[in-house]
């Protein structure tokens, strides 16, 4: 089946006025937010996007033979548009971060604030040698075997293992020659993560990270230290797939902060405490 755009679902509440976009890691799908929307959908309309090539977002035309963030960044707008969505609080997830941070450098108006779950920020020692070792091996293991095994890198540990299995079998559903033109962005990955850390950051944004995601936690704790409009917030016993490592914890953070920084003049949701401590 050809598409002209990506794949997304649309949790609409009649009742509320403000978006959330979610945006998954590589490899991930839709089902990365399974533990976010029954505790989201009941207080904001939600738009959780497949990128290209993920989930269902399958034969996007016209088909790229090199991906470069712009292409990346320009999928998602056009959905954002097809469902007249100016402005939106955005949650994110690894990977998703950085494309994101693009999101906020190409469109700052439509940025209303932004969580990054297992942010990526700085291009630091571990973080280079962690990418170059997955580009070595990627020359003789396929992509699952690969992704596999530096699942287990990024999530060592027994109480990573849903997170690390939800991952392995959402990977699962990317081909090889897909996920090659995903390591095509390498170069342009340094680059943005490098100017997005060194410039003024004009929303306000939360980084969630994992006490154990010894991978990432140590460049966001700079990020957020640097930047007087970031907050950093360290979970206990999550890695860095935080969102479903320690859902609950997650899911009332982020719901706390969205409405600490909600773009509406009016909350018309008088219910709002009490739906949130349903999600915690």
């Amino acid at each position: 089946m050809i598409n002209s755009s990506l794949h997304y679902e649309v949790h609409l509440n009649h009742s509320a006025h403000e978006w959330v976009v979610f945006i998954h890691g590589a490899g991930g799908n839709t089902s990365t937010w399974k533990y976010q929307v029954e505790s989201f959908k009941p207080l904001y309309n939600l738009l959780i996007i497949d990128l290209r090539d993920h989930g269902r977002s399958k034969n996007i035309m016209p088909e790229k033979d090199n991906y470069t963030f712009d292409i990346i960044t320009d999928d998602i707008k056009k959905v954002l548009d097809i469902n007249g969505i100016e402005k939106a609080h955005f949650v994110t997830l690894s990977f998703g971060s950085v494309i994101m941070q693009d999101i906020s450098i190409k469109y700052p108006n439509m940025v209303a604030s932004a969580i990054f779950a297992g942010g990526i920020f700085k291009a630091n020692l571990l973080i280079k040698s962690f990418v170059q070792l997955a580009r070595f091996f990627n020359l003789f293991l396929s992509y699952f075997v690969m992704y596999s095994v530096f699942s287990y890198l990024l999530m060592p540990y027994r109480k990573h293992q849903k997170s690390r299995k939800i991952y392995q079998k959402q990977a699962n559903k990317l081909s090889s020659k897909e996920y090659m033109k995903w390591v095509g962005l390498y170069n342009e990955f340094f680059r943005l993560l490098n100017r997005f850390y060194n410039q003024k950051i004009n929303f306000p944004a939360l980084a969630i990270m994992g006490k154990q995601d010894y991978v990432f936690l140590k460049s966001a704790q700079k990020f957020a230290k640097k930047h007087k409009n970031v907050i950093i917030t360290e979970v206990k016993g999550a890695g860095h797939i935080c969102n479903i490592d320690q859902y609950d914890i997650f899911n009332e953070l982020a719901l706390y902060f969205i409405h600490e920084h909600k773009y509406q003049i009016e909350d018309t949701r008088p219910d709002f405490q009490a739906q949130r401590s349903k999600a915690g």
